[in-house]
């Protein structure tokens, strides 16, 4: 839910942490800061629906590799911005960084935003799953072992996935080999996400974002991911606070009540404190204990072995952009 004040705005302190990042092998053309892994186009010969050739029209994904691997698990990152915009910074790298630190692989997905509206979001973010899947040999990780991680309106989009995948996936014109592949995950965190379209408990700019003024009523249902759990939905963490003054608290807990309905493994942590948008909240002491509950929960899953390396200590957000990142989900100057 954008704009969001970065708490973080010193390049030099934050850039230093991922000068080690390895690039992939898999570049676009597109500038790219020193130190961080090249992008890799989701589509090589065009998205679908594309309505031009720039920066704006081509989503992309940053491979994360770690030096030192703990696991075979790997997450696909997506950053929120209500539709509008995507905070790759805190809500991407930074988290990227926190699981490089403990030997996870990590990519973050720059998607397609307003103007663009659905299904463009949603097919961008069911083929990144298809495309890390379709080379997890040459990123050295195990498909089966591949979750999704979304923030706020990238956790509709991870909910998204996560239920919609192989039962209604977003169409997609001509599709190739990658196209498919399963794209749905082994497991969702879902961090302060939009889960329904529908108001009250919508955020009201997502919807616009994604649906327009006026959606299609039955797109809109079904676009409410709470109605969309089954069975076989992967299990989830979720994490939001009660008092949330952007997205409601309800989303999280419609989610929550439906896992648990159809006996998924769940687990939900409710903050008692009003917040939205605050990434690992390394600068909120209220909120900063929510990762070390995640990292408990991909241990006792099974994601993470127990004695894989610490996550690193909290720190301050780094800024929602990276300045001199070129992409789809790149705010205007005046939003950063």
């Amino acid at each position: 839910m954008m704009p969001r004040r970065p708490a973080y705005t010193e390049p030099m302190k934050w850039c230093a942490i991922f000068l080690f990042l390895m690039a992939s092998s898999l570049p676009i053309h597109a500038q790219v800061p020193p130190g961080f892994p090249a992008p890799v186009n989701l589509w090589p010969h065009g998205a679908p629906g594309a309505a031009g050739h720039g920066q704006a029209d081509i989503p992309r994904l940053y491979p994360f590799l770690p030096k030192n691997r703990s696991t075979s698990t790997a997450v696909l990152i997506i950053p929120g911005g209500g539709y509008q915009v995507v905070a790759i910074g805190y809500e991407g790298f930074q988290i990227a960084h926190w699981l490089n630190a403990q030997g996870v692989p990590a990519f973050v997905l720059d998607y397609r935003v307003t103007p663009y509206q659905y299904p463009a979001e949603i097919q961008d973010g069911e083929r990144a799953m298809r495309l890390i899947r379709a080379h997890a040999a040459e990123y050295g990780i195990d498909p089966t072992r591949l979750g999704v991680w979304g923030f706020s309106a990238g956790g509709h989009l991870a909910s998204t996935i996560g239920t919609h995948c192989d039962a209604d996936p977003a169409p997609v014109p001509n599709p190739d080999a990658v196209d498919k592949l399963s794209c749905h995950p082994a497991f969702m965190v879902l961090a302060y996400p939009v889960i329904g379209m529908t108001p009250p408990v919508t955020h009201m700019g997502s919807r616009e974002n994604l649906l327009g003024a006026n959606p299609n009523p039955q797109l809109e249902h079904n676009l409410s991911n709470q109605y969309q759990v089954t069975d076989q939905t992967p299990p989830a963490f979720l994490f939001a606070t009660s008092f949330d003054p952007v997205v409601p608290v309800q989303n999280s807990l419609d989610f929550y009540q439906a896992l648990l309905a159809h006996h998924v493994p769940a687990e939900a942590h409710f903050y008692d404190y009003s917040n939205h948008g605050c990434g690992l909240a390394g600068s909120i002491q209220p909120l900063s204990t929510w990762p070390l509950l995640l990292r408990n929960w991909l241990v006792q899953l099974g994601w993470i072995p127990p004695d894989a390396p610490p996550p690193p200590p909290p720190a301050p957000n780094i800024p929602m952009w990276i300045p001199g990142l070129k992409g789809p989900g790149e705010p205007p100057p005046a939003a950063r």
